[in-house]
């Protein structure tokens, strides 16, 4: 990894490029594969790139200015180092750039943003009994997933179809203990749409077996299941098992019904993707519609940023990256179809074959059933281009208006891009807890929320607990202030705005430990009463009244309120924690299982305090150390 040098330009020259004195000596620049990273003065990520030759490509962003696409120029003039990392071949460097952007999130890199959380169909295979769920969010390696679907009602509605051929359980694994407890199934048994395994009314093997053919129904293989049904109908009825007959004329109703549902994309050997795009200059659209044994089997729509200059081949290549690099949810393809052939399509091909362990090709379709679809995903995309902007047109401008309002009320250096808003919360004293909320460009940035627990307060002193938290937190900055970029943390940034909750009191405590820590000249601070929404700052005995109709104070409310649910929501936490501590509790031997049961066996943790050390030690499964400890642990004098 190397740094930025000095100008290779003389004095003269260098006013015709943007921050010429990132340029590196071309020498030291390697013609070898890699990425590179563009880091701003806080040594923070604000490009993340990808190259073949990295002395071409590096050098190819110190050209003349007037030539430049304006996106890399306002990328470059906030830049303030260059770095690279050398590898070995085109397709390392495409996953190293993967794994930096996504660590980082850089904001001048595309990023695609799903316009909702997608449902899945889920099978659990690591249980004993297998359960069909519908499930959103993040997935686990052991289960099998079917979709995404666009509708969780339209799972829903496929699910109850297909149970009544393939009646595996969709009971909690709460509510299947339950009944397993009682011995009594439920109502899904009596209609027919579970087979029982509660009540061992269905063997493993033949358990299993249903699973095994709604996998494949699922994955497009209807075919064997409805020649099944059907051998197995015309069984029953010759063999005068008409009660059955029927009920499985009933179950091959509803399987081609469920059939029905599924979108024909191709023949029945056919495994495809289908990305279709809309895009304009700032934003794009991404719809994705997977094609398995020749059925559309899921869709999914993204909301693309183009936050880089990017044309359509290579906007096609970033939006592949990004797909595919996370686990494909029904499985990597044969083909890719696309809108624009990629920059480098070999290098793509050859990195979608390894990760699916045979050839995968990358093609434009030109006719057929391929390019109807083709063309169907486009028009999809470009109805969600018009969705998005009608949704998101006022927000983003309205953001824009307020950090340029804040800016200008609080007369800040620059607009405020990075606002970090802290707040207390306790219960006369106890489980003292500090929260810092994030907003970045005015939006949320959960993954940078962060809690504290007070270490050093006893009884109520706000002050005191404020001081500790800002402490922790800019002592941490400053700790990571001299690591390379890649070792830095959510505290290796300063924000450009620092809101306390609270008023002058909070204020000036802020204000001392910035003093303190040097960082008062940095790191501009304010406070925001609630009463009256007055903002407070330094070196200012009056507050400053912003409109309310104002954007700015409405986006100072909003950190403030989400500061104050994110600490009180910790604080709960560690309340309802301490609150269920039973006597049972960190006694040598006995865990969570034996708790539970013991509990259960005397009905309640009170008659277990009451129980005599004979009735504790005739408990069969109890050792008898472990009954000798309860005793001892409930018997205990205060």
């Amino acid at each position: 990894m190397v740094s930025s040098a000095t100008s290779e330009y003389p004095d003269d020259m260098a006013s015709r490029f943007v921050n010429s004195s990132l340029r590196p000596v071309s020498g030291t620049i390697p013609e070898k594969p890699g990425s590179y990273q563009f880091c701003d003065v806080d040594g923070k990520f604000i490009y993340v790139g990808k190259a073949k030759n990295l002395r071409n490509r590096l050098n190819s962003y110190f050209q003349d200015s007037s030539k430049m696409h304006p996106r890399t120029l306002q990328m470059l003039s906030f830049a303030a180092s260059v770095e690279w990392v050398e590898v070995d071949t085109e397709v390392d460097a495409l996953m190293l750039e993967y794994s930096l952007i996504q660590q980082h999130q850089p904001r001048f890199n595309v990023k695609l943003r799903d316009d909702k959380s997608y449902p899945f169909l889920a099978l659990t295979m690591s249980d004993v009994w297998p359960r069909a769920m519908v499930i959103r969010g993040k997935r686990k390696r052991s289960n099998r997933y079917f979709g995404p679907y666009g509708h969780a009602y339209a799972i829903r509605e496929t699910l109850d179809l297909l149970l009544r051929t393939f009646p595996i359980r969709t009971c909690s694994d709460n509510k299947f203990a339950e009944h397993e407890r009682k011995g009594r199934p439920c109502l899904l048994f009596h209609i027919e749409q579970c087979a029982g395994p509660c009540i061992q009314a269905v063997k493993k093997d033949d358990y299993a077996q249903l699973v095994r053919d709604l996998i494949k129904f699922l994955e497009g293989n209807t075919d064997d299941v409805l020649v099944e049904l059907s051998d197995r109908m015309q069984l029953a009825s010759a063999e005068m098992e008409y009660e059955l007959a029927a009920r499985l004329r009933d179950r091959l109703a509803s399987v081609k019904k469920a059939v029905e549902k599924q979108q024909i994309a191709g023949t029945r050997n056919e495994d495809y993707d289908v990305i279709g795009l809309c895009e304009d200059e700032l934003e794009a659209s991404v719809q994705v519609f997977y094609v398995r044994n020749g059925r559309v089997l899921g869709q999914r729509g993204f909301v693309v940023d183009k936050v880089e200059p990017l044309d359509s081949s290579e906007l096609t290549a970033r939006v592949m990256e990004q797909l595919y690099h996370a686990q494909n949810p029904i499985g990597m393809p044969k083909l890719v179809v696309v809108p624009h052939l990629p920059q480098h399509q070999s290098m793509y091909e050859e990195w979608l074959s390894l990760q699916r362990g045979s050839k995968v090709t990358i093609r434009v379709a030109q006719r057929g059933h391929k390019r109807a679809l083709q063309d169907t995903a486009a028009r999809n995309a470009q109805e969600m281009l018009k969705r998005h902007r009608l949704k998101r047109g006022s927000d983003h401008n309205s953001r824009a208006q307020a950090l340029n309002l804040l800016q200008e009320a609080l007369s800040l250096p620059q607009a405020p891009l990075r606002i970090e808003c802290y707040d207390m919360s306790h219960l006369q004293g106890t489980d003292y807890v500090g929260s810092m909320v994030v907003l970045e460009d005015g939006l949320p940035r959960k993954s940078e929320y962060r809690r504290f627990k007070i270490r050093t307060v006893a009884g109520n002193d706000d002050f005191a607990a404020m001081e500790e938290v800002l402490r922790r937190r800019f002592l941490n900055y400053l700790n990571d202030r001299d690591k390379k970029a890649s070792e830095l943390t959510s505290f290796s940034y300063p924000p450009q705005l620092l809101l306390v909750d609270g008023g002058k009191g909070q204020l000036s405590v802020a204000v001392r430990v910035l003093k303190e820590l040097g960082l008062f000249d940095e790191v501009p601070v304010a406070s925001l009463a609630k009463q009256f929404e007055e903002v407070f700052l330094p070196g200012k005995s009056d507050s400053i009244q912003i409109p309310r109709e104002s954007e700015a104070l409405y986006l100072l409310q909003r950190i403030r309120d989400e500061s104050h649910r994110f600490a009180i929501s910790y604080h709960r936490q560690l309340r309802n924690k301490r609150m269920t501590v039973s006597i049972l509790d960190g006694i040598p031997g006995l865990g969570e299982k034996r708790k539970r049961r013991l509990i259960e066996e005397f009905g309640g943790v009170k008659k277990v305090k009451l129980a005599s050390i004979d009735e504790l030690e005739a408990v069969s499964w109890l050792p008898q150390p472990v009954a000798e400890a309860v005793y001892a642990k409930t018997h205990m004098r205060a």
